[in-house]
Parts: structure tokens; sequence; C-alpha cells
């Protein structure tokens, strides 16, 4: 993999600009953690060396200093609001977070329960909390917000919030994923700290958009693709070109509610220390690009791979095609072409040969090695046996796993767990009976030992994939697209 982005500097760098902050408000701060704290493969993909767990790293050496607190609005409880990229409600994944935090070393010191209004699963939920020895606190609707200012900075407002106890100077608030209520859990202890003669401040962590990298730059641009959903647009920061002369890019979001944070920060400090919201923001990412090229083909990349994924949950059912659409005017704009992404050609120029479904993989030296369906294998296994036979240097015409093996497991899948006749051998079977011949057969072991060296390549599939095929090749790093088409036409895809 070419590398674009320097790691090691980001982590430095990124830790030391949150201690000057920390110092600039006195010796307390909350932050406001936007985006992923764990897996962020997006930041990775498009930042080619940016390391998936590089946040979590980054608060590891600030351990001694920071404490974590969790925020889950009441409302999302009640509905078993689900992460769409986990398939988990939000409930169970902030008990994730807190072992992911625990972990790795990081304090967990509370959990708030955000717009708390007595629903009767969030009372049922705090409870277990308790019961599993978490400090949990509520936080209430206020008529009005946003925009009442004089009710929400009042006892009325933030006042009737119970006061999360923290104990470190620097208080990390995340959630398990957007409309949490993180910014608001911010100011209101920003309030009530200031209630009890403490100084604190606010700052906020948003890896994208990149602040200071211009507008139209590929990895801004790949972050507008991938929340086309969201409605989020970047944008010039106007507070910060007024105040400072200096363009930044910013997005809507942010600079919509600004206005209103500054008056809150007026009436809670007297004065707002912010001029903008780009002066929010503590992120460093832009300042440890190393190779502006190698950022900016991989961004290109990670635009086309979103509009396959916008493509697919139409097909689906599960999205309308306005991301799609937004998707694919970015690219017509910018000049993006599905083309550039090699493996697209590939597949289907192999599923229009062969008549059947087909897949191709890009190695890193540019190759492309592709998979058909046959009687026994999907396109995709074909295709993963493919490429761990060229890492591991094993002659193509060797069998990795022997039909004799494969053969029983088809037929315990047919004849005693319920599967169709049409169906072949998922990515998790084949990896389980590679495994279990690489007891005996060096040539499988050698196979399964290059699956690390997977993380990171390029692969394309004719038709849209099983859930557990695409997420064996997402657990395996590799990076995964499908043509907007099922293998048949029946109603029900498993």
């Amino acid at each position: 993999m070419q590398i674009g982005f320097d790691n090691n500097k980001y982590l430095k760098m990124q830790s030391e600009h949150i201690r000057e902050r920390i110092a600039k408000f006195g010796g307390k701060l909350y932050l406001e953690f936007g985006g992923k704290l764990f897996d962020d493969y997006h930041a990775s993909r498009v930042l080619p060396g940016f390391q998936p767990d590089s946040k979590i790293t980054m608060l590891y050496e600030l351990k001694d200093q920071a404490e974590i607190v969790v925020a889950i609005n009441a409302a999302d409880i009640e509905k078993n609001k689900v992460r769409g990229d986990l398939g988990i409600t939000y409930d169970e994944d902030l008990l994730r977070l807190v072992d992911a935090f625990t972990k790795n070393g990081l304090y967990v010191g509370s959990i708030v329960l955000t717009r708390f209004a007595n629903q009767p699963s969030a009372i049922a939920y705090e409870k277990r909390l308790q019961a599993l020895g978490l400090k949990v606190y509520r936080h209430y609707p206020i008529p009005g917000y946003p925009v009442d200012i004089p009710r929400i900075v009042s006892e009325e407002g933030y006042g009737r919030n119970d006061y999360i106890k923290t104990t470190r100077p620097l208080v990390v608030v995340t959630a398990p994923g957007p409309g949490s209520g993180k910014m608001a859990t911010c100011l209101s202890q920003l309030y009530h700290e200031n209630k009890r003669g403490i100084k604190a401040g606010y700052a906020k962590f948003e890896t994208f958009p990149v602040w200071n990298l211009p507008l139209r730059h590929p990895v801004n641009l790949a972050y507008e693709a991938a929340t086309a959903d969201l409605d989020d647009i970047n944008m010039i920061d106007p507070f910060h070109l007024e105040a400072y002369g200096e363009t930044c890019v910013n997005y809507n979001r942010d600079v919509e509610v600004f206005p209103l944070l500054n008056a809150i920060f007026d009436k809670i400090y007297g004065e707002s220390p912010y001029k903008s919201p780009t002066d929010m923001g503590v992120n460093m990412v832009g300042n440890c690009i190393c190779d502006d090229g190698v950022c900016r083909k991989a961004a290109r990349q990670e635009i086309i791979r979103r509009y396959y994924d916008a493509l697919c949950e139409v097909r689906k059912g599960a999205a309308s095609e306005e991301p799609a659409h937004k998707i694919d005017m970015l690219m017509k704009k910018e000049g993006i072409e599905v083309s550039e992404r090699s493996v697209v050609m590939a597949a289907n120029l192999n599923a229009e040969k062969t008549g059947a479904p087909a897949a191709a993989m890009e190695m890193a030296d540019g190759t492309i090695l592709t998979g058909r369906t046959s009687e026994l294998l999907g396109a995709s296994s074909a295709l993963l046996l493919n490429a761990l036979k060229r890492l591991a240097g094993i002659e193509d015409s060797v069998k990795l796993i022997s039909p004799q093996i494969i053969a029983p497991i088809m037929e315990m899948k047919i004849d005693h767990l319920g599967s169709d006749n049409t169906s072949l051998l998922h990515l998790n079977e084949l990896l389980i009976a590679l495994a279990i011949a690489g007891v005996t057969d060096p040539n499988a072991k050698a196979a399964i030992d290059q699956l690390e060296n997977l993380r990171g390549l390029e692969v394309h599939s004719s038709v849209i994939l099983s859930q557990i095929d695409s997420g064996v090749f997402k657990k395996l790093g590799v990076n995964l697209t499908c043509e907007p088409q099922y293998e048949s036409n029946k109603l029900y895809h498993k």
C-alpha cells in the first residue's frame, strides 16, 4: 500500500493540541468526539497510513487526564434504534463501547440519558446500567431548544439536568451514533461548572471535513459522499473568513448552529471564546498528510465505492435514490468515472463471458485476479482462494480444499440445515474448511497465513453478495463493491 498519511506524527501532534486546549480553559475541557472512535475505516481508506484505531491510541496517550462520558438519547432506546453498520441497537452498542474503552485502558466515568422523558424502556435500561455498576445521569428535553436561549441557559433549562460529576481535566463526550445529544451534554456541563465556580471549556473533535484542505479536495468530497444520506454539505466557514480573513472548510450543520452556540457561550461565560465553528475544532489530520497525491487517489476510489454502496441500498429497498443521485452528481462535477475502479470492468466482463456471477480483486502490485461461479464454489469463494494461492506462491492448479471435503459440507447444509439445493459455500464456511485442511496440508496452512495480507485490497462483485460474504470481506479488511443487482429474480434474498 502506498502511504499518504503520517500516523505517528498525527498521534503526537493531536495529543499535544488537545493538551494545549485544556490549558487554554484553565485545566478543564469537555471534548465532543464525533465520528467513530473505533475502527475508523473510512479515514484509513481516504488517508492511507491512518490506522483505524488511531483516535483510541491518541486518547490512550492522555489516559491519565481523560475520562469518558457516553451519551445516549432516551428516545432512541425507546424505539430500538439500530446502528446500520453493525446491526445492533444503540443501547447494546453503548455497552460494546464501554467494554472497548475499558479494554483499551480508558476510564468510563458515567452514562447520560439525554432527552429523558420517563420512557419505560429508558427507565428499564437505566436500572440495567446501574446493576452493571455504571453511574447514570438524566438530561431532560428543554422547551424551545435550541432557539430560546434565555430558557435554555437557566434553571428551567440546563439547570434541570443532572450535574455529571467528573474528576479529570479532559472529559470526552461520545455516543453510539448521531443525534445522541453530545453537544447538549457538553453545554449543560459548562452551565453547571460555571455555577460552581469551575472554569471549563468546550471543543469539538471531528475528523471530517478537514478544515485546512481545499473545499473540493477529494478527501473532503469523500466525506460528502459518505454522508449523502444525512444532507451534510461541505462549505467555507463564513464566520472564520470574516474574523480572520482565512478560508477554512466546515460543514453546513456546524455553520448553521454556530450563532446559537455563540449566544449560549455569551450567556454562560459573559463572552464567547470562539469566533467561528472552525475555532472550536481540534483536528490535526490535515497537518499530517505526507503525500497529497496518494490521498487524492484513495479518496476518489472511496467516492466510487460510496456510489456503489448507495446504488445497492436502493436495490435492496433500504434507501431512497437521493443519496445515490447526489454522489452521481458529485462524480460528474469532479470528473470521476467508475472505470477508475479497475476491478469493476474485470468482474463484469467475466460475468458476461461465463453467464454467471463473477468477482475480481486488485492485488497490491496492480494485478487483477478473477473468480467465477462453479458447481461447489461461488465467485467470491473462488476469488478468495485464487488470491490466497497467489500471495502464498502456490500454483493455480493446486486444490487447497478437496472436493471430498466440500461435498459433505454442502450435504449437511442442504439435507440437515435447510439450505436450498442451489446454495454454495459461504466465505466463512470456506475459511473454516481451509483452516481444517491446513492441519494436514502445508499449502492450505500457507494460504491461511496470507489472510492478513488481503487488508486494503479492492474487490468488485457482479451481483449483490449475501450479508455473510460481505461481512467476511469487511472483517478481512477488503474494500468491497457490488453491482446493484441480485443473482436471481427471487423476492427474498438471504
